[in-house]
């Protein structure tokens, strides 16, 4: 099965399907997606969207960035919720090139583990009783929908080199972040190098921050979140193949 999904005006949809958990089973394909934002469907993209099925759409930018860039199309029988999980915003463009911009991400994520909690309950609830396919996103499909990736394929105990990896995938794409960001921002100066990118140590990071703040990620999830165990089975259940 194909992990990437190729769209003309998305950069970076892929099928978080294939990889296997600890118990031997492995997550469904066609079930969870991830992406960046699905304001730009339109035409055969728009087809393309449609033909896979999804049902419900988590929407991970702030209001504000919705009504600036657009949102995914109305469509019958699409549900479509906004959660925003981040509450500080910063501009990535604007990063200073000297700062360690690995630890300097990272440090943002655990920002959003922190502020993020109602929202980032929301978002696996919502994914742990979704009727059908579902796909959550963000504007580059990187940082915000790195972390709830992240969290999920933890729950459903994918190893965490799995985890690093999907990441990483990202990286695939950073050309096109890049030059999207170029076309949305004439005359600008893009001063981080870092741009774009999303490094397999940003997410090592990350893992290792909740581990040692909370002990694991899913106790995270339970002490923090307050998702209680018949939410987490549920999400299993669904995403996981028999």
């Amino acid at each position: 099965m194909p992990r990437h999904l190729a769209f003309d005006n998305l950069h970076n949809f892929r099928d978080l399907g294939g990889y296997q958990g600890a118990d031997g089973r492995t997550v469904r394909w066609g079930r969870l997606f991830r992406s960046d934002s699905l304001a730009g469907l339109r035409g055969e993209d728009w087809e393309r969207f449609l033909a896979l099925g999804i049902r419900t759409v988590i929407d991970l930018r702030y209001p504000w960035e919705i009504r600036a860039k657009g949102r995914v199309p109305h469509h019958d029988g699409l549900a479509y919720v906004n959660l925003s999980i981040e509450h500080r915003p910063y501009d990535q463009a604007e990063i200073d090139p000297d700062a360690d911009p690995w630890r300097f991400l990272a440090d943002r994520y655990a920002e959003v583990a922190l502020d993020g909690v109602e929202e980032l309950r929301q978002t696996l609830e919502t994914i742990a009783a979704a009727d059908g396919p579902l796909v959550f996103h963000c504007a580059s499909g990187k940082d915000r929908t790195g972390l709830v990736a992240a969290l999920v394929l933890a729950l459903l105990e994918v190893s965490e080199d799995d985890i690093v990896a999907d990441f990483a995938l990202t990286e695939l794409a950073t050309d096109r972040l890049i030059a999207k960001w170029k076309a949305a921002n004439p005359g600008r100066e893009l001063r981080w190098p870092g741009y774009g990118r999303a490094p397999a140590e940003v997410m090592r990071l990350v893992l290792a921050d909740l581990t040692a703040a909370h002990g694991s990620v899913r106790s995270y999830v339970t002490d923090v979140l307050a998702m209680d165990a018949k939410l987490i089975a549920q999400l299993r259940d669904r995403l996981l193949e028999a």
